[in-house]
């Protein structure tokens, strides 16, 4: 079992049975020119974590547990987007439409790929969601219970919509969750804060949150570990 210093307690976790879950780290959030501009937010908060997600992922492989990766993303027929959905506010491109980096959230559209710096690699679970959770709609719940998965570690955008409402589903559904709060950021500061506190509020009403150096640390005792018994085997 592995440990981490969190809020509001810490959290206790073991690799094998613990996922990596990946929120919509997508171009079209994420990269100039996508959804998220078009709605007048700067890019550029969300695409400041990049670096802090890349190590967790790397140290999260090497220790050879689950990943996972979620899109918001629609068929191209629209047939999964709900009209509440699409036309909701006064953007200058609604989804569906023809961006700078193709239709809008639609699966297959440039701009609906995850960024390059945080592709998934082969083996490793991919997500397209519909909806805000990364549980609704989807087959997320019955490919984590057939690997026995209990523990989620969230990172991710944006932290009050779609990785709080994907963290939300998890707790519900009975799943320890931890969100790595400088892996995951809001085009709104205060949002994001607000969300942190919700998060590990009442004695961790939804879950755990803690910076991601813990979980860096934790996974290379692990490592270190594995190593050692392999040379004890030789």
């Amino acid at each position: 079992m592995s440990t981490v210093a969190a809020l509001p307690f810490p959290y206790v976790f073991e690799p094998a049975r613990s996922a990596l879950v990946i929120i919509d780290m997508q171009r079209d959030f994420i990269e100039p020119g996508g959804f998220g501009e078009t709605l007048g937010n700067d890019v550029g908060l969300l695409a400041a974590i990049v670096p802090a997600c890349q190590r967790v992922l790397h140290a999260w492989r090497a220790a050879g547990a689950l990943v996972v990766h979620t899109r918001e993303s629609h068929a191209p027929d629209l047939s999964d987007c709900p009209p509440a959905k699409r036309l909701r506010g006064d953007p200058s491109l609604r989804i569906g439409d023809a961006g700078p980096m193709g239709r809008i959230l639609v699966r297959g559209e440039p701009g609906n790929a995850i960024i390059d710096a945080l592709a998934p690699a082969p083996g490793e679970i991919v997500i397209d969601k519909p909806g805000k959770g990364a549980f609704h709609a989807t087959r997320l719940d019955a490919a984590l219970r057939e690997r026995g998965i209990t523990h989620l570690v969230f990172m991710g955008v944006t932290t009050e919509v779609c990785v709080q409402t994907s963290m939300r589903e998890a707790n519900d559904r009975g799943y320890d969750c931890l969100l790595l709060e400088d892996c995951t950021e809001s085009y709104f500061p205060r949002f994001k804060a607000a969300t942190l506190e919700m998060m590990h509020a009442q004695g961790g009403i939804v879950g755990w949150t803690a910076p991601s150096v813990g979980v860096l640390t934790a996974l290379t005792a692990v490592q270190v570990s594995g190593t050692e018994w392999m040379s004890s085997r030789a």
